[in-house]
């Protein structure tokens, strides 16, 4: 693979974090050129610009924890979080007519009493645990690619305000850093520029200033609007962006990144845990099974880590809905692999694997998506049935997991109808029943915990651990704690995390 530099992996999570948030891609590039603005007009030295850049390209990177539990909230919790940085959230009354619109938006005529009532009354409680989540995935997926250590406590604290009433309440004032408090001036500023003009915008940031934002970085967004927001809008941002990180990546560097792109998007449902890495595994397998070249069977695997990217462009309540699809709710569906494709060709040493992961549902006949092409190379074909087979072997919302043997009959059925390829199907089962992937068991966990800790990454709750493994629940509250001990995490989306980055949500691993 040709070499990536440190701005290019950057600049695309920043794209494929632009998804998670229902934003337009490059919006991660548009506030990092005015967070900078801002950041020099605060007069902070090169470092801190520095870290205003990562800062805003990678600070929705944990845009997919809790969305399970943001979706029940919400209903549609993509349009919850990209509508989130607009809005004063600790001024209640003036959250009451957002919360109108969005479920005016998002739910039947019936159900909107109910759903305004859900809402007020769990609005405090799920903000605080969203953002906990949020902010621990954004931190542990930052450090697994090698960020800073600055970056990553400016990361921890995003969701702070300067008076102190922050979603977590860790951090307020001069504890919020300077280009933490650059960033979120410039997210707020183009968010209300883009809704409502510069006006809106200075006016929003004149009237929280002191109060959600810090003085001096209103001050410096305030001495000239127009100017600030026109740096988002210069020409070159990409290059601009990659010019500010351009250290080729290391090799193992990179590979750290395709293995947080796997995780990132798996994250989005609990029912996709784990799905990324074992198909990467499954599809490497069946292709060296297959006599493929070794360098093509390091960027099926690497495809096969990235495949389902495109997913956190979808919300969480369509991955776990148990009913029929609408028609709506299966063109975003459908669209998914395109996504891959449209994040991964900004980069050219990435495009390959992105046009190769984009093909993951297609089918022989044509009957596959989104290109419904007859057309399907010889990687193409051994990772659409590694996927398949995968997710037959895994619980969906609409079914039960299937065993092995199983999947392997409606596996061939699907040769059979002319779907899949037959040598490509029987590669991918000859590679599931080798097994033995499983290595000892990590964190000092022992048997039972791991238990626990599967049912957690499928989103049951504690008393729901418990009904499952026939314990009380006191016992699987202390089993939780011992974990998230163990793994030194406090959220759900952590110990998920921890889970998938060590293979222990893998329905094929022995």
């Amino acid at each position: 693979m040709p070499t990536v530099t440190e701005g290019e992996v950057v600049a695309t999570l920043s794209l494929a974090a632009d998804l998670g948030f229902g934003l337009p891609l490059e919006s991660g590039l548009v506030v990092s050129a005015v967070a900078l603005d801002v950041g020099e007009r605060m007069g902070l030295d090169a470092a801190e610009l520095d870290r205003v850049h990562l800062l805003a390209l990678l600070r929705h990177i944990g845009c997919t924890a809790n969305s399970d539990e943001a979706a029940a909230f919400s209903t549609d919790e993509i349009t919850l979080r990209r509508t989130a940085p607009l809005l004063d959230l600790a001024n209640k009354p003036a959250l009451l007519p957002h919360m109108l619109r969005l479920i005016s938006a998002t739910t039947p005529p019936a159900g909107r009493p109910k759903a305004l009532l859900r809402m007020l009354a769990t609005a405090g409680s799920a903000a605080a645990a969203s953002a906990a989540a949020v902010c621990e995935a954004a931190t542990v997926l930052a450090g697994r690619i090698g960020i800073g250590a600055e970056t990553i406590a400016d990361l921890n604290v995003y969701y702070e305000r300067w008076d102190g009433k922050g979603l977590m309440g860790t951090a307020s004032g001069d504890e919020i850093p300077a280009p933490v408090q650059a960033v979120q001036v410039a997210e707020s500023a183009h968010g209300h520029a883009l809704a409502g003009g510069v006006d809106a915008a200075a006016a929003f940031v004149r009237r929280h200033a002191g109060t959600l934002f810090a003085p001096p970085a209103a001050r410096a967004f305030l001495d000239a609007p127009p100017d600030v927001l026109a740096a988002g809008d210069a020409p070159g941002l990409w290059e601009a962006a990659l010019a500010r990180l351009p250290s080729p990546l290391p090799a193992e560097r990179l590979d750290a990144t395709f293995d947080v792109v796997a995780d990132f998007a798996d994250l989005r449902s609990v029912w996709l845990g784990g799905h990324s890495r074992g198909v990467a595994a499954l599809a490497a397998e069946a292709g060296r099974l297959s006599g493929l070249p070794v360098s093509d069977i390091e960027s099926l695997r690497r495809a096969g880590l990235v495949h389902d990217l495109g997913r956190v462009a979808v919300s969480a309540r369509v991955w776990g809905k148990q009913g029929p699809l609408t028609t709506a709710e299966w063109d975003d569906v459908r669209l998914h692999p395109y996504h891959v494709e449209r994040v991964l060709a900004r980069v050219e040493a990435l495009a390959p694997l992105g046009r190769l992961a984009s093909f993951h549902h297609e089918r022989c006949d044509g009957s596959g998506y989104f290109r419904g092409t007859r057309e399907l190379s010889s990687p193409a074909r051994l990772l659409a049935a590694a996927d398949a087979l995968h997710a037959m072997t895994e619980a969906r919302p609409h079914r039960p997991a299937r065993s092995l043997e199983a999947a392997a009959v409606e596996l061939r059925a699907g040769v059979r109808a002319g779907r899949f390829d037959g040598d490509a199907a029987e590669c991918a089962l000859a590679a599931a029943g080798a097994g033995g992937r499983r290595r000892e068991l990590p964190g000092g966990l022992s048997p039972r915990e791991v238990e626990v800790l599967r049912l957690l990454a499928r989103g049951c709750t504690k008393r729901q651990v418990a009904a499952e493994l026939v314990i009380a629940p006191k016992t699987a509250d202390a089993h939780v704690q011992h974990i998230y001990s163990k793994l030194g995490v406090s959220t759900r989306a952590g110990a998920t995390l921890f889970a998938m980055q060590h293979g222990l949500l893998d329905s094929l691993a022995s």
